[in-house]
């Protein structure tokens, strides 16, 4: 992790990253159609995203409404032409067979949050109209908090996140990419989960699995947490200092429909560490010794995409992806 530090906020303004969480949300991946015209209402589309989340937003001031709006790889060659962000690339697998970190299609990602959730529905309810046809909705995701920030296994999620300065630290690009600075990356997966058999374990058994105690969420003690726990193998040290990542994850089902899941989102300065948390995850540290939640948790989508910074997002309806500036 670079130690460079972050331009001035008021020329590079991040997205609504590190927003604090909220008790709902809405996850949108879609992939544009493969024509100028959908490329066109999309670019027009960026100009208009911050504005919408003001007016809906107005309706109810203090119900948290935020949106991040993201893109993948092959979207912003397509949409905005060179320069691409210089960690931007399609999502990379990792594991094999049941074990598997799948990479699945999106060119844009919508992430929107509040207290409400009707105020998320009305917000993207006017953000996909402005978009028409120009896009198809690959997943949509209706999460929500689950008590006291319970993951659907009921476990805490997110003690560890940075906050504050820290979180921007950790989750905003700086001067390594000065034409991207204000910008973060986000990788999103979503996972179903065998319920009927985690529920059969032990509480000591799944608290080894987790790393930390269920009821007071209190990581366990070196000597008793396995190597193969989830909270040792999303641990990252570098040049003995923790790199962390922002996680805003959200339970999600269908109880009639025996669905029961989490969606996973993960912002980070770059894909690195996510990259390499996952590769602990489901190739092992060492091979081998992977994390045993994936006994019972299936990843079923893979995506990773730019967040570009709130003046750049809103500058980039005007990019032409052919002008011979934006080749090189």
């Amino acid at each position: 992790m670079s130690d460079t530090p972050i331009p001035a906020a008021v020329t590079f303004e991040p997205q609504a990253v590190s927003t604090q969480a909220k008790r709902s949300a809405i996850f949108i991946v879609m992939t544009i159609k493969p024509d100028a015209a959908s490329h066109a209402t999309v670019r027009a589309w960026c100009a208009d995203i911050a504005g919408l989340v003001r007016a809906v937003g107005k309706r109810i001031p203090d119900g948290g409404l935020s949106c991040v709006c993201a893109f993948g790889c092959t979207a912003w060659d397509a949409l905005f032409g060179a320069p691409r962000p210089a960690g931007l690339h399609p999502f990379r697998e990792f594991g094999a067979g049941e074990r598997h970190a799948i990479a699945t299609p999106g060119d844009i990602l919508l992430h929107i949050r509040a207290d409400q959730m009707d105020l998320c529905f009305e917000l993207a309810t006017h953000l996909m109209s402005r978009l028409g046809d120009a896009v198809t909705t690959v997943d949509e995701v209706h999460g929500f908090r689950y008590f006291d920030q319970r993951s659907m296994v009921g476990f805490v999620d997110g003690t560890e996140n940075p906050v504050g300065n820290e979180a921007v630290h950790f989750t905003v690009v700086g001067e390594e990419d000065p034409q991207f600075a204000g910008g973060s990356y986000v990788l999103v997966q979503k996972y179903l989960h065998d319920m009927a058999a985690w529920n059969e374990l032990s509480v000591e058994a799944q608290e080894r699995i987790i790393g930390r105690t269920k009821l007071d969420d209190i990581e366990l003690a070196d000597g008793v947490k396995p190597t193969s726990s989830h909270s040792s193998l999303t641990t990252l040290d570098e040049n003995g200092e923790e790199v962390k990542i922002l996680r805003d994850n959200m339970p999600f089902g269908r109880p009639g429909s025996g669905e029961f899941g989490t969606y996973f989102i993960g912002y980070a300065r770059s894909p690195a560490p996510i990259e390499q948390m996952l590769e602990n995850m489901f190739v092992g540290r060492p091979p081998g010794n992977y994390d045993r939640l994936l006994d019972f948790s299936r990843a079923v989508t893979g995506c990773l995409f730019f967040v570009p910074s709130a003046s750049l997002l809103e500058a980039l309806a005007e990019r032409d992806p052919n002008a011979p500036a934006n080749r090189n």
